[in-house]
């Protein structure tokens, strides 16, 4: 009978603390929801693995700094990391953000000096134009005498950016919101609240599966729930490496481009992790209409037929169903098409795939860092088709011994880029040479085990 007695003691004393508590807080700031350093202390004393959880979280935000901000970090639980191209904040301490105004309450230790903050979280701040539209959130840090009541609060941190680069365009969203996402959050295992300002509904839709696979809760858009959330800890910005890239020594974890594509497969369910999986070749021809278009597109797929590919060239309807789309890639042998965003979709096929670039006149250096030297990363084989000036729609435009065609690299320097980027970008389509192609494709097959035609 003294054991259960001294038990119910043991179990009553720290919800009778808890109410105490409770009861001057309220009668302090009219509210019943408590200092965070309170909720800490008392699920500590309850029994459960809070300061083993704390611990943990501790070191994972940490992991998201490096050098003197880890020192930082530790010495008074705010610091933030700073690149040429985008800022990171992290504090791991209590935090209460308030969605409304998109201010972030960060309390450091007693006695450290107040300092504010604002951050433009979009993973590239040296696009001046993107950072124009980039709504700000403003970090006050320090001894802060009138915190906002806590409406909401949660056991896992929080990861604060803008969608705003989220035009449509599959490169930019992926390169500068997704892939930065994956790699600032996939070490917390799902445990975090993701907060988007500057929230795009067709956005969230599209990438809906990666969503909820980086977070086990729902995503918070702050223009539609307009209250004040406390947080154990706070990373406001996303880390960001290159252009459809992730360098593995600088993450924490270590994931390189071949662990986010297991990781897609896993998002989108997807079967095929490599080539020895699959029967008959799949090409997929990326169609572009309004440039860098192929004129000559049936000829194209004539011939590819005549070498025993399936060839499916996807519809605008088709690809606005990411879902269906990444299985379709995902079972695609040899992708094909010319410079542009389409293939950024080169991250949902198989290892060992065939990704082939045509690449136009003066656009060598963006094709090979946009996608040739990603492709390698991600464990893809690369073929640049490089087209001569008789392929190129230019000829007919401005004749061929006008500097355009015949000396396209004089172009930038003499005329500026956003002359060239006219030009070759805007104005540029290709009469691709059948002949020279098709010897392209067979390379293809040969990397991919196989000769030609098929059978």
């Amino acid at each position: 009978m003294e054991k259960v007695r001294r038990s119910l003691v043991f179990i009553t004393t720290p919800l009778l603390c808890l109410l105490l508590l409770s009861l001057v807080y309220t009668l302090q700031f009219g509210s019943l929801v408590l200092p965070s350093n309170q909720w800490e202390k008392l699920r500590t004393n309850s029994g459960g693995n809070r300061v083993e959880d704390q611990e943990n979280l501790h070191f994972l935000l940490k992991r998201l700094v490096k050098g003197e901000n880890q020192t930082q970090l530790e010495a008074i639980g705010f610091a933030c990391h700073s690149d040429p191209h985008t800022d990171v904040c992290v504090s791991n301490r209590p935090v209460r953000i308030d969605t409304l105004t998109m201010k972030v309450y960060a309390p450091l230790r007693e006695g450290m000096p107040q300092a504010n903050r604002i951050i433009r979280p979009y993973a590239k701040k040296d696009d001046d134009w993107i950072q124009g539209h980039v709504s700000p959130v403003q970090i006050l840090q320090g001894n802060i005498s009138s915190l906002p009541a806590c409406r909401y609060t949660h056991d896992v941190p929080a990861i604060v950016f803008s969608s705003i680069g989220a035009s449509g365009n599959v490169f930019h969203e992926f390169s500068e919101l997704i892939i930065p996402l994956f790699l600032t959050s996939r070490l917390f295992q799902s445990r975090l609240r993701i907060i988007i300002t500057d929230f795009k509904p067709r956005f969230f839709i599209k990438y809906k599966k990666i969503f909820s696979r980086l977070s086990s809760y729902e995503v918070i858009n702050p223009a539609a729930n307009v209250s004040v959330h406390c947080f154990p800890g706070a990373v406001v910005g996303l880390h960001y490496h290159y252009r459809l890239a992730l360098n593995a020594s600088d993450i924490p974890g270590g994931y390189s481009m071949l662990d986010f594509k297991q990781f897609l497969r896993e998002s989108f369910n997807l079967k095929i992790l490599d080539l020895s999986q699959m029967e008959k070749p799949v090409l997929v021809l990326m169609s572009r209409t309004k440039s860098r278009a192929f004129l000559n597109e049936d000829q194209m797929v004539t011939m590819m037929k005549e070498l025993g590919f399936r060839v499916v060239v996807p519809k605008p309807d088709m690809m606005a169903n990411l879902d269906k789309f990444a299985e379709l890639l995902n079972s695609c042998s040899v992708l094909v098409g010319a410079h542009g965003a389409g293939l950024t979709n080169e991250i949902f096929l198989p290892e060992g795939a065939v990704m082939v670039q045509v690449v136009g006149l003066d656009l060598d250096w963006a094709s090979g860092a946009y996608y040739g030297e990603p492709a390698i990363e991600m464990g893809l084989n690369y073929i640049k088709y490089k087209i001569e000036p008789e392929e190129s729609s230019l000829i007919s435009l401005y004749g061929r011994d006008d500097p355009i065609v015949a000396d396209p690299a004089s172009i930038t320097p003499t005329k500026g880029y956003l002359f060239a980027r006219a030009v070759y970008l805007d104005q540029q389509n290709f009469n691709i040479s059948v002949v020279r192609f098709r010897e392209t494709l067979i390379k293809a097959l040969g990397l991919l085990g196989r000769s030609a035609p098929l059978d």
